[in-house]
């Protein structure tokens, strides 16, 4: 009898926030946290800032607008500390369903008035912090208020059932982002992406499907592609011009969450943005291992004395400060203004999630 790699069931999550609202849209997402355990799913993946929504008023306002200015002071202040009373209840959640979760939120540093994240949050199946993943680099509007992520909180995360990555929308085309991910064997990745795209530009349902796919064969793996959509709320407060409203009230225009098999087929969805929708999908570990043993991108199938990349993975800090006591090595010490980079236990030799301030 040879060894047996685990079945699971993935849960895509479909929905839309309750519009710059944290409590609200922590309370929407335990419910829907309640509905997937019901439906059996070991993991959840769900949409990029799901909590509390996307920066998108910067598709239709001016960013030095008063209106876009109101949008970015709201959604600090209705952004997510980790860990906090938020994060308790999304963690209380999990646990009494039994699922392992990927939420989509915005971060914010603990006790500070000034910096965010866009951020996937994870946690276990147990109800712990397993940790977390902030985009490395805000896309378009995005630039305006989220922070560029760090360096320690990238990388894939080992749940219980073994390693599971990460990526939020553009970051799900990056090659090297992809190739550093496969080096870390993932049975599931969870490609998180906002409500919608900038109009005109490109769709978002045929987009996010195509990198998805991209992803689940590159990786040889099952992928979570978990798309937002839009609220009547949204659909109310965003549009400048008509030609706005009508683009926010197409369906066509937001959603298209699918589920991907290892060969980069589609095992569930898409779904468009006329509907708030759970997918499922049973997955076969032996797909897995078929498209390894033909492309295993950082083992036998490639050329390291050729192609070498490499990943940093830890942070410097942000300031050093002069010590005129002489008490330091060369009379300066590091400092760093807020918690620590996030890490897990599930990465070995990186900090605590919430490490204390150096001093």
């Amino acid at each position: 009898m040879g060894d047996e790699y685990p079945r699971l069931r993935l849960a895509a999550v479909q929905a839309a926030p309750v519009w710059l609202d944290r409590n609200g849209s922590v309370d929407k997402a335990c419910a829907l946290i309640a509905e997937v355990g019901r439906g059996g799913a070991d993991i959840a993946g769900f949409p990029e800032n799901f909590i509390p929504g996307h920066p998108v008023w910067y598709y239709y306002h001016a960013a030095t607008s008063k209106r876009s200015q109101e949008f970015a002071v709201e959604l600090f202040k209705n952004a997510v500390e980790i860990p906090s009373p938020a994060t308790d209840k999304l963690c209380a959640a999990a646990a009494a369903a039994g699922v392992n979760v990927v939420m989509g939120l915005t971060e914010k540093r603990p006790g500070t008035t000034g910096t965010l994240y866009n951020t996937q949050l994870y946690i276990g199946r147990d109800g712990r912090i397993l940790g977390r993943h902030r985009k490395l680099v805000p896309t378009v509007g995005e630039r305006l208020i989220h922070a560029p992520g760090e360096a320690a909180a990238q990388g894939a995360i080992r749940c219980d059932f073994g390693p599971v990555s990460g990526l939020i929308c553009g970051e799900n085309s990056n090659p090297l982002a992809i190739a550093a991910l496969c080096a870390e064997y993932p049975y599931v990745h969870v490609a998180s992406w906002p409500n919608h795209f900038i109009p005109a530009w490109c769709g978002m349902p045929e987009t996010s499907l195509l990198a998805s796919r991209n992803v689940a064969y590159m990786n040889k793996c099952y992928a979570i592609s978990a798309c937002g959509m839009n609220s009547d709320e949204m659909r109310s407060v965003l549009p400048l011009t008509d030609e706005d409203a009508a683009f926010l009230a197409d369906p066509a225009t937001s959603g298209g969450s699918a589920i991907l098999d290892p060969y980069g087929g589609v095992a569930a969805g898409p779904v468009d943005g006329s509907q708030e929708r759970i997918l499922y999908t049973d997955t076969d570990p032996d797909m897995m291992i078929r498209g390894r043993l033909v492309h295993d991108f950082v083992g036998h199938y490639n050329r390291p004395d050729i192609f070498h990349l490499q990943v940093r993975t830890w942070q410097e800090p942000l300031l050093a400060f002069a010590d005129p006591a002489g008490t330091e090595p060369g009379g300066w010490h590091a400092k760093q203004v807020a918690p620590g980079p996030a890490a897990a236990e599930g990465r070995p030799g990186r900090p605590a999630i919430e490490a204390p301030p150096l001093s």
